[in-house]
């Protein structure tokens, strides 16, 4: 093997992988000057000398810092492996893998192994995709004491606390303070982690109780070895299942910058910068020849609407129809008088398809669509219905993702292969999640909440008539109106009744699915005008009414509801700058995933917190009816986010 004399080891940051091999060489001696007095370049860098001393365990740190990953056996640049007072490490900066030999503190000798990389700018795309993903799945908020997190190089572990170490440098003897998530293992072992490195950090997400690690143990190093085995199977088989998806090409779309000015210019509100991120992500999809699939995921309230209305019009500017298609006749209903309000000014034309139309108005809005004269078509699954063709159809977004089927969503791709997708969801579904985590779906996460909206005061506990009155009175006193959700089309006039006496003054209208979709739209236009203050209502209002008036929601029985259901439920206030309010009752005797549910519900208080409801979800839910039995066992040693995010890495690999 070929040994060196020195080495430059650069940190796994997007600064460095944007740069090609041939500048760490060059700048060499200039790299090696700002590590005197640059602090980015003293975090960043390590630079090694054979025959020269070395803190062994201070570099082990430094290149953890660094963010390479403790592997079992390197394959990638990125990794390092230490084995007695051998380290075998690749490198980002260099096309070759080495091993260092220690003798104590001392390096025996620098070695370039036979491990090297073949496409320098295939490698560096990889390791930045790796660091997207990273981010993703390291999602920290809310963190509570007890919760298990997953470190990259050292497993499960037990969030404690995040701590203030103070640390004295021994040349200068200052002093500086850092914090850090503290991590608790097997035998009462700690791991300090630094904020900053939070990508070697995600949550658990599992299937049943994990076991905790034990630190420094090499049974984590090779448990991970045999799930990525497995994974790069299953990256395989998957990517053979969505081939067609991955050949099929369409031409990228186009923009008229002056409309959209004229579009922008009528949002009423200040952008987010998750939104402002969700819509560069899309038109970065849209740019391209491949047909994007992307699910963009934000708490009801966090603006996707307007996302929804952006990309439309970068359909219609391409010349092409869009589709938006909803789950009920009163999100339809209410899409397309928000769309017609953006859109007056511009030279688009909009329609509404639903099934409350009448039978001439309903061929006249197909005759027009098969012409080509309408541009955006707002729907319910009436858009779906075998006798509507399409000029140019090329995007197709869906409202509320989670309330329709696998087959409802690929219907119209069936018949255009190239359709763009774009999926709206404030809690997805299982497999949604997983496809988009596992790289076959874009994800974009608005989890910033609007200027002034603040979190909605849940207070869960068992049913209580009094407390109800109280809650009600409450809210009228100040003229507001209240969501009363009773679940039962049987009994739904008896509770109108009920509540008439509990609370005289109040005016009551109730609404549920089998009504006429007329006397649906009635019902709402009433409660959304003053006329009626409280509104009995099944799960119908479960989609898209945006009522800022109502900041108070009764949920009778909670424990009958999913927890993305009622989590998308209790949404449905707080849609303004009024503190809001939800009461979820449950009977006194509930089954044990009711009560699971509901602790949830009451954990995820804060704003944003959808995404996490939804993973929450899907552990309670089990992953047998999922994602396959013969996966679980995999995701219960590692956890579900590790898990996609090899399958990810196997995936963009094999590409």
């Amino acid at each position: 093997m070929e040994k060196l004399n020195n080495l430059l080891i650069a940190s796994v940051t997007p600064y460095f992988l944007e740069k090609q091999f041939s500048w760490f060489t060059q700048n060499l001696d200039e790299i090696l000057r700002s590590t005197k007095t640059q602090q980015f370049f003293q975090d960043n860098v390590i630079f090694l000398e054979s025959g020269k001393s070395l803190d062994f365990m201070n570099l082990l740190r430094k290149l953890d810092q660094m963010g390479y990953e403790k592997v079992f056996q390197i394959q990638d640049p990125g990794d390092f492996s230490q084995k007695g007072g051998l380290i075998e490490i690749f490198p980002i900066n260099m096309t070759n893998a080495l091993r260092l030999d220690f003798l104590g503190n001392n390096i025996e000798s620098i070695q370039l192994l036979n491990i090297k990389i073949d496409d320098e700018e295939k490698s560096k795309k990889l390791l930045l995709k790796k660091l997207t993903s990273q981010k993703l799945f390291s999602d920290l908020k809310n963190l509570k004491p007890g919760d298990y997190l997953v470190h990259l190089d050292h497993g499960v572990g037990k969030f404690c606390a995040i701590e203030t170490v103070v640390i004295e440098n021994e040349k200068t003897k200052t002093k500086t303070q850092d914090q850090y998530y503290v991590l608790e293992y097997a035998k009462n072992d700690k791991l300090f982690v630094p904020m900053g490195l939070e990508r070697k950090l995600s949550r658990y997400v599992g299937f049943s109780d994990p076991v905790v690690a034990r630190l420094g143990s090499a049974l984590w190093q090779n448990t991970k070895r045999k799930v990525k085995e497995e994974v790069e199977k299953l990256a395989k088989e998957l990517l053979a299942l969505y081939s067609q998806k991955e050949i099929v090409k369409r031409l990228p779309y186009t923009n008229d910058f002056e409309l959209e000015k004229n579009l922008l210019a009528g949002f009423a509100h200040q952008e987010t910068p998750d939104q402002l991120q969700a819509m560069e992500d899309i038109k970065k999809d849209l740019a391209l020849e491949k047909p994007m699939d992307r699910i963009v995921c934000g708490d009801v309230g966090f603006g996707k609407t307007e996302i929804a209305i952006r990309s439309a019009f970068l359909a219609g500017v391409s010349g092409y129809q869009c589709v938006i298609i909803c789950p009920t006749t009163i999100l339809a209903s209410q899409h397309y008088q928000n769309f017609k309000k953006r859109f007056e000014a511009l030279p688009f034309k909009i329609a509404l398809l639903s099934r409350m139309q009448t039978k001439s108005e309903q061929r006249k809005v197909l005759q027009e669509i098969k012409e080509g004269k309408i541009d955006i078509i707002i729907g319910t699954h009436r858009v779906l219905s075998g006798d509507l063709e399409f000029k140019n159809l090329q995007l197709l977004i869906i409202d509320d993702e989670q309330r329709f089927g696998v087959k409802q969503k690929e219907k119209l791709r069936a018949k255009n292969p190239s359709l763009d997708l774009l999926s709206l969801s404030a809690t997805p579904i299982p497999r949604t999640i997983y496809l988009a985590l596992s790289s076959f779906k874009n994800i974009s996460l608005m989890q910033t909440p609007p200027q002034g909206r603040s979190a909605i005061e849940t207070k869960i506990e068992p049913y209580n008539k009094l407390k109800i009155k109280s809650a009600i009175e409450t809210e009228l006193a100040r003229s507001g109106q209240v969501y009363f959700l009773h679940n039962k089309i049987q009994t739904i006039e008896k509770t109108k009744i009920a509540l008439r006496k509990l609370i005289p003054k109040s005016i009551i209208s109730t609404i549920h699915g089998r009504m006429n979709e007329k006397e649906i739209i009635k019902v709402m236009a009433d409660f959304s005008t003053g006329k009626t203050n409280i509104l009995i209502a099944t799960t119908i209002i479960e989609n898209g009414i945006d009522l800022p008036n109502v900041n108070t929601i009764i949920i009778e029985d909670a424990s009958r509801l999913g927890l993305s259901q009622a989590y998308q439920i209790r949404g449905r206030v707080g849609r303004s700058q009024i503190k809001s309010f939800a009461y979820l009752f449950y009977p006194i005797n509930i089954n044990e995933v009711a009560q699971e549910r509901l602790k949830a519900l009451g954990e995820a208080k804060e704003l944003g917190a959808g995404y996490q409801i939804a993973l929450r979800d899907m552990e309670i839910r089990g992953a047998g009816n999922i994602l396959g039995r013969e996966q679980s066992g995999s995701i219960n040693k590692i956890g579900l986010n590790l898990y996609c995010q090899m399958l990810a890495e196997s995936v963009e690999k094999i590409r």
